[in-house]
């Protein structure tokens, strides 16, 4: 199945407002407001021709917003290299939101020759004039945090522009504990979870018996609130899992102690992104995992305990939808994922174990061994339909560079009947049968490229296959770790 590349809700919608704009004439529409395009932005006016913004105090600023906020999302199962793009597009933002997630999965980024892994602070901070943000959507364990802090300053990289939403979660002590122990008591129906006590994190959010960042700023609540929760949490341990309980003064002398660090980059983000957007800053949303680990739309309950898709870059940031411009999608040539779960396309055979060799298909977190198989363009277009990705970036190509044939996953069979996206029963997912095309392979080495078009002619017809079969274009290739092998075929930003 052919699927037609689509124009962004974002722009569609902007193109739209400015034919209407065109077509009153006298600047109105209709019986409403005016809406006249005005630099990168919309901006309202008040009907009668005073030209001059309507006075609708502090939201006027917001309506008058330039278009400049774009979303990178991962398309597969996580680990697609978004920490690269993220390092690429850092110069040319001002501000890199991370909307979700936590420790529990990181991204590599290699410059001049150095490689940086990270966990929690957007890659964006390699560039000293972004001002990176952690929001409230992400859970933070930060003993975790403040080393990776640490670390960066040893490297000589500032770390003065780095904030945190006081709205954040964080990860206790209690929550690794729980995360162990939770998957040794389902056995065999082990999730495969980092144990680093992010989903138990996110539990307690849920459960709103959680602890925020802002929390720490509140000596007397959390001492409170401590001694009520970790009630709970030690019954728990102690009668359900027969494990020795927490500490509470431990707890809160640890906690307190992470308090007087964290105290400067402890912030109410709100003010500072909503000025951001009503500037016309660019801001680049970063999430981690990928779409097939979402907690609504994955391989449930083999997924994340967050939402790393576009809408819950919104939320995890407080951007709304109508402020988002683009949506960038980032995939491997070929599909990897970590722990355990349906996974269609996987190569279980030496050509997985080769391919996972030459990628160095290791967790950046946890060192675990990813699973490998073919470019899914079944679970691509699921990705761009639910996350309206207008643009996508593909990376590894080169690890490809001596695989003389090619398969890309173009959908499912199961008892007969075919399937163009993933369905939401894992078990069928798990059996189906998935159907493939077939494309060669350019067996020449792609590393030196540095221009789209040097790229071997059967290489660049695979990507274009991929992007006919995703549905949005193939903006972006890589082909090695280093920023030098980009190619850049259409800007991002």
């Amino acid at each position: 199945m052919v699927v037609p590349v689509r124009v962004g809700y974002a722009k569609q919608r902007q193109v739209r407002l400015l034919r209407a704009a065109e077509l009153a004439g006298d600047g109105r529409v209709d019986s409403g407001p005016a809406v006249v395009m005005v630099d990168r932005g919309v901006e309202l006016r008040p009907l009668g021709g005073s030209g001059r913004p309507a006075s609708l105090g502090r939201a006027s600023a917001r309506l008058a917003a330039a278009m400049s906020v774009t979303i990178l999302v991962g398309g597969q199962w996580g680990d697609e290299g978004k920490g690269k793009v993220i390092d690429l597009l850092a110069d040319r933002v001002d501000m890199v939101v991370r909307s979700q997630g936590g420790n529990n999965a990181g991204h590599t980024v290699v410059a001049q020759g150095k490689e940086y892994k990270f966990h929690l602070i957007p890659s964006g901070i390699l560039n000293p004039s972004t001002v990176c943000v952690i929001g409230h959507g992400v859970v933070v364990d930060p003993k975790v945090f403040l080393a990776e802090v640490d670390n960066l300053h040893a490297q000589g990289i500032s770390t003065a522009n780095l904030l945190i939403s006081e709205r954040a979660h964080m990860v206790m002590p209690y929550h690794p504990e729980l995360d162990r122990l939770g998957e040794v008591q389902r056995g065999d129906d082990r999730l495969g979870t980092t144990a680093r006590g992010v989903g138990p994190a996110y539990e307690d959010k849920v459960r709103r018996i959680g602890f925020r960042i802002g929390d720490l700023q509140k000596p007397v609540f959390m001492e409170k609130k401590l001694r009520f929760v970790l009630r709970l949490k030690n019954e728990a341990l102690t009668k359900l899992y027969d494990a020795p309980p927490f500490d509470e003064k431990a707890i809160l002398d640890e906690y307190l102690g992470y308090a007087e660090r964290l105290h400067g980059m402890i912030r109410d983000i709100h003010p500072l992104i909503r000025d951001a957007v009503a500037s016309g800053d660019r801001i680049l949303l970063e999430g981690a995992q990928g779409v097939m680990l979402d907690i609504d739309l994955g391989t449930y309950p083999y997924v994340t305990s967050s939402a790393p898709t576009a809408g819950g870059a919104c939320t995890g940031s407080g951007i709304p939808p109508s402020r988002i411009d683009k949506t960038v999608g980032v995939f491997k040539a070929y599909t990897t994922r970590v722990g355990y779960g349906p996974f269609p396309s996987e190569l279980t055979d030496s050509l997985g174990e080769w391919i996972r060799e030459v990628g160095a298909e290791f967790g950046t977190t946890t060192g675990r061994a990813r699973r490998v198989g073919w470019f899914d363009a079944a679970v691509a277009r699921y990705a761009v339909d639910t996350n309206g990705i207008d643009s996508m970036v593909l990376t590894k190509v080169d690890v490809l560079d001596e695989v003389p044939t090619l398969r890309i996953c173009t959908g499912y069979e199961w008892r007969g009947e075919y399937w163009d996206h993933p369905m939401a029963n894992i078990s069928h997912l798990k059996h189906c049968e998935p159907v493939y095309e077939e494309m060669p392979g350019w067996m020449a080495p792609t590393r030196d490229c540095r221009e789209y078009d040097q790229l071997p002619a059967a290489c660049r017809g695979y990507i274009e296959r991929v992007a006919e079969l995703s549905g949005a274009e193939v903006d972006v290739v890589s082909v090695g770790p280093d920023r030098e092998h980009t190619l850049v075929r259409r800007q991002l930003l």
